[in-house]
């Protein structure tokens, strides 16, 4: 629609003019002149006579404002507003003030002032990669190639499509990111990109004190969870032919810049990410940044501190899955590393305790679990919502939601003759996707070949494991708990019962032991 839209605009103007009249309607462009027309005239006349200087401003050739000389990339910057744009601006001051010498550009920058510019706070193959977008990007509207310089018109542009444009703008600079050329680039390519974005996102947080108490890596002999995300993101892609970045085979496999746009609406973590490396690498727009809602905030007794299964990444990842409300903070509930291995300090624990988040690390190093969209109760019967989902953090990141197959989405029981005992999650009695027995340390993951419930693979490395780490994470606001009723004695509300038993010589044994009753 936009390609149609530019066609129609007459040389040199900015405003966009109608599209070009259906084959019916032409008879009306050869002179001939109808009522609506004559409105038409009149209404422009009148905007005219109230706006003279609006209307001669959009109808100006580009780079032109009336008498006054057009700001360096404004064409590019029109989504920002002006206290950002006064931001983009100062932050290109800052870098341009090299000295320089009479051939070079007074308003431009180069790769070295970026770098002394950033600092520490991103890594320097990251650095490099956002140059190289940003001065292969054509700010003026004239075909040329890349300078080895940076000008506003280049930065503007850059930092309007990577923070506030399309899936498509976006792909343009990522493909100025990844390759010189511009052409198509190999998927392998691109996971080394992605991997080098991922990396950047850890650091700059690490950098900046903004892990918010999570770690910035995962236990020792856990794989780099930079990898395993960044090996999710790019399973979102979808190659030319249709096929899907899953494994090795596929990485010689060309990517065209329509291929990218799609990779960018599909992997919305890609966008954000950039975002991130921007927002805290170059300090640039930070009040935009929902950073409260990317990581949340770890809460947990200071006193009883504990190496947790999870990293800042693999809460990032889920964390973006659970509903909006509950991304704010995770409050440690349950941990088998400070409430030790029993199934009813488990449920003491999480039920009533609000949506939660259930976490395990089996025996052979992988890391799974799932969502309960609301406080867990015992009781024989399944309970939740399609908000449940299941996920895995390790040896792959992936997150299973509903079906729509069955409304198996959470169960809870224990002390049952006949009923399974034990915490599942999806698909039903003795075959759940997720399941912890009560005989604590055991479970199991069921799914030939899917869990029915939320779609799930098998989650574990066997069918039926052992393990022994488990946490249990309240996530968004506690619950209100409810108001606690208050009793009163039978024999405060029934004074002939107490006058009985005083006669018959019989003490109240509890008098003294009864609280004092808050006054009213």
């Amino acid at each position: 629609m936009h390609s149609r839209l530019r066609r129609s605009c007459e040389p040199g103007c900015r405003g966009l003019t109608a599209q070009p009249p259906r084959r019916s309607q032409r008879s009306l462009c050869n002179g001939d002149v109808t009522p609506f027309m004559v409105f038409e005239k009149k209404k422009i006349e009148y905007h005219k006579s109230r706006n003279p200087e609006l209307y001669r401003e959009s109808c100006q050739p580009q780079g032109q404002m009336g008498n006054s000389k057009s700001h360096p990339g404004q064409e590019r910057s029109s989504r920002f507003l002006p206290t950002e744009q006064a931001e983009v601006n100062r932050l290109f001051d800052a870098l341009s003030l090299e000295k320089l010498g009479s051939s070079a550009s007074p308003r431009s920058f180069s790769l070295q002032a970026l770098k002394g510019h950033v600092g520490d706070a991103l890594p320097p193959e990251m650095v490099t990669r956002l140059f190289e977008g940003m001065r292969r990007v054509d700010g003026s509207g004239k075909a040329k190639g890349p300078s080895e310089r940076v000008s506003q018109e280049q930065f503007t542009a850059s930092m309007s499509h990577l923070l506030k444009g399309t899936a498509e703008e976006k792909s343009l600079v990522i493909l100025n990111m990844i390759s010189a050329s511009g052409g198509p680039v190999k998927a392998r390519d691109v996971h080394k990109f992605t991997e080098d974005l991922v990396g950047s996102v850890v650091h700059v947080l690490n950098y900046r004190r903004q892990l918010r108490g999570w770690s910035q890596k995962p236990p020792p002999g856990s794989p780099s969870r930079v990898q395993v995300l960044a090996a999710q993101l790019c399973s979102e892609m979808r190659l030319q032919g249709g096929g899907k970045l899953l494994g090795p085979q596929w990485l010689d496999r060309d990517c065209d810049r329509a291929v990218l746009e799609d990779w960018v609406f599909r992997a919305h973590h890609v966008a954000t990410f950039l975002s991130l490396v921007i927002h805290q690498g170059f300090l640039l727009l930070r009040s935009s940044l929902e950073l409260a809602t990317l990581v949340p905030e770890r809460q947990v007794d200071p006193q009883r501190e504990f190496a947790s299964i999870l990293d800042v990444l693999s809460v990032i990842y889920i964390n973006s899955h659970l509903p909006q409300e509950r991304r704010l903070r995770w409050r440690l509930l349950f941990a088998t590393e400070l409430h030790g291995n029993s199934f009813a300090q488990l449920c003491g624990r999480i039920a009533h305790g609000g949506p939660c988040l259930v976490l395990l690390e089996d025996c052979d190093g992988h890391v799974f679990g799932g969502f309960a969209s609301c406080s867990w109760e015992v009781k024989p019967q399944f309970q939740g919502d399609d908000r449940c989902f299941l996920f895995s953090i390790s040896p792959s990141m992936a997150v299973y939601t509903c079906t729509g197959y069955n409304d198996h989405y959470m169960y809870l029981n224990q002390g049952q003759q006949t009923i399974p005992n034990g915490l599942g999650m999806g698909g039903q009695h003795g075959y759940f996707g997720l399941w912890i027995d009560v005989d604590f340390g055991k479970g199991h993951s069921k799914a030939k070949p899917t869990c029915t419930t939320y779609g799930s693979p098998q989650l574990s490395a066997q069918e039926d494991f052992q393990f022994q780490k488990m946490e249990v994470w309240v996530v968004g606001d506690a619950p209100k708990a409810e108001p606690v009723r208050k009793t009163r004695s039978i024999l405060d509300i029934d004074p002939e019962a107490r006058a009985l038993l005083e006669a018959s010589g019989r003490g109240r044994h509890s008098e003294g032991l009864r609280e004092v009753p808050d006054e009213q």
